[in-house]
């Protein structure tokens, strides 16, 4: 009988795309050996057969490099130029084989985004793995670079560069940092709200009627919570008694209900008004303004920086990656390590869509039925037509998305100078590139970084019925695993996004992150403030909310998806720098065997900081062994919502074993809410005991020799 053997045809390799002559990356695998056939025993009569056991195949190595030919095979001697061309390739090779894509040192400028479906993962058990070379960290880039710089007004000190014409980003990286846009502030009192635009009412700013490219100016206000964006539509001069900026709709409209509305914020002490994106108001170091009719872009630059040696990205793209496939047959066995995500610009803010942000990434779209005829007035705490949509909201699509996908891992990569939140896990449909949302398990997370992003890092969970209720079991999202990663320098230009988000989700676990530098909160668990929980929350039944009166608004008798969330050993420092609603670690809604345990939070900006936050809702959760340091305000609050007692909210949280030197404790701690805050300690400056300098010692991300 002939010999058995795996070896791989010239014909077979046809086939399958490649070279006639075998590819050297294929050639990697060594010959298999072969096994004789066994033949019968002489005695007894009885056969016995032995069946060989094959080795497992062989690991096949592809190599990219900017130097490479998409023409070669994918060898050492001969590598690709392009990630769509080692895609293709790995898809020939991942039903038998783990592939890894080896990336040399370069910058790989995409055209378009990079597509993973499930054809793309690992096949049959196996894994695909798109690594940068050890030591190094290619660049991933939707960006184009801009050179050419000349001195466009001498007196400002602008410079100006050619660009292609109709080119308008929101965001720009100059020298490896993202660079704002021209913006100047303008005092509330200078204007007043109507549902069309804005009066002005100040003499001193009726010359914005003389700006060109009106449609392009847009309005920012930020306040408590909220950080809102809409586009100009006109400016008119008027009469000497004032002029008017009429708005894009139906972004402004959107921006004018709700809860921190631009018209009515929270808190007008704190709330702010800006005027961005015209070449009048390019006017500091650092900012850039871009005429796309022309196709110039100008900038100016930051003492000691040589616009002549200047690197300078414009991102062309709105996103970089997008990893999903079904729910029948999600992506799997995916990894990428030792890569760099840059240069991004997501573009529906430049829209009439504007964004209307509600709370950390989440916007307020399109057309709101039974919109208020008064909506400052009748709709800025709430309204029933404000309820209708809040089951609708979007979430701002991810620069790198993940959804319908299981056992997908990002190690040690490196995410910056991107227009949005850098990394989507299971986010909503509405958020996604194939429009397949939620839907992730075993998604890991480890020791990346995210600095200079427009938006937050990680944004986990979707938003809408089938995030906290699936309509089908493989919706959920399950054991995420967010660990040792370095955030700071989030949420430049959408303040309102925490640096990390937990909507919906089951088993998550954030350890050892070191969170710094940020607008808002450090780490945000859960969604829907208590609304979606077994029975509903007491407070929206009540007049001012009317959430359940809305027909698609349920009151739901089973629970949500979240539950068993874990925040342990985080570093928290430097947050809450504009808005001084949240805290550093913040919770809403039920979460059975949550925990939030030694953590270190310190500096929380502001004289209401709070450190530790459980907002409505906020059920099951123990708050353990935590080191509270700096903090002006408040080292843990309760929102216990005590004005609807005796009815409940949140309860059933306890408090325990916690160190703090400053801030107070706040909310219902009470046996009638089984709310406990027992055996706490008060500190005096420095004088932490052993415990909690060990809790604050080990915080943070953790000793490379300490981590798998």
């Amino acid at each position: 009988m002939p010999t058995l053997t795996r070896a791989v045809s010239t014909m077979a390799l046809m086939a399958m795309g490649f070279a006639a002559q075998p590819s050297p990356a294929l050639a990697q695998l060594p010959p298999q050996p072969t096994f004789p056939v066994i033949a019968p025993l002489a005695a007894p009569a009885r056969h016995h057969i032995v069946i060989p056991n094959h080795p497992a195949p062989v690991p096949v190595v592809l190599h990219l490099s900017p130097n490479g030919s998409d023409a070669g095979d994918g060898s050492t001697a001969h590598p690709f130029a392009t990630p769509a061309r080692a895609q293709a390739a790995v898809r020939r090779l991942n039903p038998d084989h783990d592939v890894t894509v080896r990336i040399a040192p370069g910058t790989y400028r995409l055209t378009a985004p990079l597509r993973f479906t499930a054809e793309d993962g690992g096949q049959n058990g196996f894994t695909v793995r798109w690594e940068g070379e050890p030591g190094t960290r290619p660049i991933l880039s939707g960006g184009m670079p801009i050179d050419g710089w000349r001195l466009a007004d001498r007196a400002k000190g602008i410079w100006s560069a050619a660009v292609p014409k109709g080119a308008d980003p929101r965001q720009l990286a100059v020298n490896d940092r993202l660079a704002s846009r021209a913006r100047i502030e303008i005092p509330r009192s200078a204007v007043t709200f109507q549902t069309w635009g804005l009066d002005i009412k100040d003499p001193a700013w009726r010359e914005l009627a003389s700006l060109p490219d009106q449609r392009r100016i847009e309005i920012e206000g930020m306040s408590w919570f909220t950080h809102r964006h809409a586009v100009v539509d006109r400016i008119e001069g008027g009469s000497p008694q004032g002029g008017r900026i009429v708005m894009q709709q139906p972004g402004w409209r959107n921006n004018l209900i709700g809860y921190d509305t631009i018209a009515r914020p929270v808190s007008a002490e704190v709330a702010r008004l800006f005027l961005v994106n015209a070449l009048a108001f390019l006017r500091e170091p650092g900012q850039w303004y871009v005429d796309p009719k022309a196709g110039l872009l100008y900038y100016k630059p930051l003492p000691g920086e040589d616009m002549r040696r200047a690197e300078v990205v414009m991102p062309i793209l709105e996103r970089l990656v997008a990893i999903g496939g079904s729910y029948d047959r999600p992506v799997r066995d995916l990894q990428f390590r030792h890569l760099a995500f840059r240069h991004t610009s997501w573009l529906q803010p430049s829209s009439p869509q504007g964004y209307a942000s509600q709370q950390s990434g989440a916007y307020l779209a399109g057309d709101v039925t039974g919109y208020p005829a008064d909506p400052i007035r009748d709709c800025s705490w709430g309204c029933p037509a404000f309820e209708a949509m809040r089951n609708r909201w979007n979430q701002q699509p991810a620069a790198v998305q993940v959804a319908a996908a299981t056992r997908i891992v990002f190690d040690d990569d490196q995410f910056s100078q991107l227009g949005q939140v850098a990394l989507g896990i299971g986010n909503n449909p509405d958020a996604n590139d194939g429009g397949v949302g939620l839907g992730a398990a075993a998604i890991e997370v480890t020791r990346n970084s995210f600095s200079d992003l427009a938006g937050g890092a990680i944004m986990v969970g979707g938003i809408r019925p089938d995030a906290h209720h699936p309509s089908r079991p493989e919706m959920g999202l399950r054991d995420i695993l967010i660990r040792d990663n370095r955030i700071a320098g989030v949420s430049r230009d959408y303040k309102e996004q925490s640096a990390i988000l937990i909507t919906y989700a089951s088993g998550t676990v954030i350890a050892n992150n070191d969170v710094s530098d940020a607008p808002y909160d450090g780490i945000d668990i859960g969604w829907g403030w208590g609304t979606n929980d077994p029975g509903g929350s007491a407070e929206y039944w009540r007049q001012q909310r009317g959430y359940y009166d809305q027909p698609a608004n349920l009151v739901y008798d089973t629970p949500t998806t979240m539950r068993d969330t874990v925040v342990v050993g985080n570093r928290v420092t430097k947050v809450k720098q504009w808005f001084p609603d949240g805290g550093a670690i913040y919770h809403l809604s039920a979460d059975p065997g949550a925990l939030i345990a030694d953590n270190y939070i310190a500096d929380v900006a502001g004289t209401g900081g709070i450190a530790i936050y459980l907002d409505e809702g906020s059920r099951y959760v123990t708050i353990r062994n935590n080191v509270i340091d700096r903090v002006d305000g408040v080292w843990l609050n309760l929102n216990s919502q005590d004005f609807i007692a005796p009815k409940r909210t949140a309860l059933d949280n306890l408090a325990i074993g916690n160190w703090y030197n400053s801030g107070r404790l706040q909310g219902s701690w009470t046996d009638y809410l089984n709310n406990r805050a027992v055996d706490n300690i008060k500190v005096e400056g420095d004088a932490w005991p052993a415990a909690a300098r060990s809790v604050i010692d080990h915080s943070g991300v953790r000793p490379e020799d300490k981590q798998p």
